[in-house]
């Protein structure tokens, strides 16, 4: 095998969900960012429609995020099912963060594409983006929680825009310990 798939592969093969309480302090530039981007950019795309759309929270912003989603749950949670941890775990998670990127998806017409596809799309995207994070040992996750409905309308993103998720980063924390398994590969060949 040449070197460059043999570090696609590791790259790959080493990619977690590395959740907020295992992020360090220290900014992502926004240069890192742009580039990390970029690379979601050239995630395939039938008709090259291209519908991704990212709302980017860091700095201030991660305060108005963690803010939103303390609230969501509050306004949105049965008192029976209510737990304030919970409640607090959802506003620290932007504060534990870097960065934070709102998941978006502007449909195209449903006659043109399918809109399994589009979201197909947009999830090539984000494993393009978990890619370059695990290249930089930035730690991140995709979360989808319930409060990403109401997300448009709350930092008033344009019309026809979808989240479908939260995607949270931040620089791991040294020596952090990853395994996972999978199944034989066999199991999957038919």
């Amino acid at each position: 095998m040449n070197e460059s798939f043999l570090l696609l592969s590791k790259i790959i093969r080493s990619r977690r969900a590395v959740f907020p309480q295992s992020y360090e302090q220290g900014l992502i530039s926004d240069e890192i960012l742009m580039e990390i981007l970029e690379n979601a950019r050239w995630a395939p795309t039938h008709k090259k429609t291209q519908p991704w759309r990212f709302k980017i929270f860091k700095n201030n912003t991660l305060q108005e995020l963690s803010e939103f989603l303390e609230e969501h749950y509050k306004q949105n949670t049965l008192p029976e099912n209510f737990s304030e941890i919970k409640m607090k775990k959802a506003g620290e998670r932007p504060l534990q963060s870097s960065a934070v990127i709102a998941i978006c998806i502007e449909r195209s017409p449903e006659s043109l594409i399918p809109a399994w596809e589009e979201t197909a799309a947009v999830a090539c995207a984000v494993q393009n983006i978990w890619l370059g994070c695990s290249a930089l040992g930035i730690g991140s996750y995709w979360s989808t929680p319930g409060a990403i409905k109401d997300l448009p309308l709350r930092f008033k993103l344009n019309n026809g825009i979808e989240c479908i998720g939260l995607f949270y980063m931040g620089w791991m924390k040294k020596n952090l310990d990853l395994p996972s398994e999978r199944k034989a590969l066999e199991e999957f060949i038919l």
